[in-house]
């Protein structure tokens, strides 16, 4: 392993860090004190500018290289956390009662410092690195509310990286997939107004909760009967809600849950899949079926000559031994994929010795990771604005 000097002499400040902001998660656009802390950090480490309050939480940092180019590198990290109750036992636990950082999003904001606080001292780069700060990555649309305050217009990149972390073990295993590497995301909410009648005499109802519990059975008829066997396409209903007694037969009920794709077009049709049934529905029970279908997460695509060069770099702070080019798509979503679409890049992922998965209660990031990432961030700049 080649940590960065500078880096590994901040070991300890990283991990307090880290800490910290662990034992103190916020929910998306609530992060409030990250983003101070963040902010502050920035300015204590020298960087030339640090704005706040892009994308209501967010933060960017400007760090000029000693040379004169005109090329701007993006680094980007999120800051939110998610809303579980932690029970990992961890000395540092979270002191926020049902909140926890769930998907290691305080090690990669504290990865991200100390990148910038290397970037900052050294400088051996020509041209412009810019620390993107984001709030909000999960499911609440952080990427697209800075792209709407004008990241770009204000920050132009020229390319932007991206990482996370990966439980598996392995620590310091960096793995990328070319191309299309994440799933799009939509989210979806059904409401079925019927009528509701005592328990006793169904016959008299129109019941929402039967109903509702056929839509989310004929949805996966969209997966094996409307989209083909060679496609990837993911839907789940992750919740049904009715009722408020044993002898009530409920008038309203509503489903919740997720389509996950790799294809605009695959979207498309399992949508106006969703929309028919729904409107059958209504018809067959004479009750009424609202979708509201929103897409939240976009198709995450790395350029693959970028996720070269990312990988380039990662190999000379973990070893070319350590490195895994050609990870597989995974299902799940990312919305570094909104900044993607309109700047190349890539996003990789860092592996570490937590083994228990994402978005677990129980879910521990192990620090040993932080000198790592903030090392290959710092690295993929000065190589891409080599003096």
């Amino acid at each position: 392993m080649n940590i960065l000097p500078l880096i590994a002499d901040s070991t300890d400040e990283l991990t307090a860090i880290f800490r910290d902001l662990h034992a103190h998660p916020e929910i998306g656009f609530t992060e409030v004190r990250t983003s101070a802390i963040v902010a502050d950090k920035l300015r204590e480490y020298g960087v030339d500018e640090v704005h706040t309050g892009l994308g209501k939480t967010g933060v960017v940092g400007l760090i000029r290289g000693k040379g004169q180019g005109n090329r701007r590198i993006g680094l980007r990290a999120d800051m939110d956390a998610l809303p579980i109750h932690e029970i990992s036992g961890i000395e540092y636990t979270s002191t926020h009662d049902g909140v926890m950082h769930a998907c290691g999003h305080d090690g990669h904001t504290t990865m991200l410092l100390g990148a910038a606080k290397h970037l900052a001292a050294t400088r051996d780069f020509d041209g412009t690195a810019i620390v993107v700060f984001q709030p909000a990555e999960e499911g609440l649309g952080g990427a697209r509310q800075m792209i709407a305050d004008g990241l770009f217009e204000q920050f132009p990149c020229d390319e932007i990286y991206g990482m996370h972390n990966l439980p598996n073990g392995q620590i310091g295993t960096v793995g990328i997939c070319k191309g299309t590497a994440m799933a799009g995301a939509a989210f979806f909410d059904i409401k079925v107004t019927g009528k509701g009648s005592h328990a006793a005499m169904p016959a008299h109802s129109k019941d929402a909760l039967i109903i509702a519990a056929s839509i989310a059975t004929e949805l996966q008829t969209i997966l094996s009967r409307n989209i083909s066997p060679m496609e990837s396409c993911v839907l789940s209903v992750t919740q049904l809600h009715a009722g408020s007694a044993y002898n009530v037969v409920p008038e309203v009920a509503t489903l919740a849950g997720t389509v996950r794709y790799f294809k605009d077009e695959i979207y498309e049709l399992a949508a106006s899949r969703m929309k028919a049934i729904c409107e059958g529905f209504a018809i067959a029970h004479d009750v009424t079926v609202t979708l509201d279908l929103r897409n939240v997460f976009d198709v995450l695509v790395n350029d693959s000559d970028l996720s070269d060069a990312y990988m380039e770099a990662a190999a000379e702070i973990v070893g070319a031994e350590n490195i895994i080019e050609r990870a597989e798509p995974v299902t799940g979503s990312e919305d570094f994929a909104d900044m993607l679409k309109l700047v190349p890049g890539a996003y990789c992922v860092v592996g570490h010795g937590g083994t228990v998965s994402l978005h677990n209660p129980s879910f521990t990031l192990d620090p040993a990771i932080l000198p790592i990432g903030a090392s290959v961030m710092a690295r993929i700049v000065e190589k891409r604005l080599e003096r």
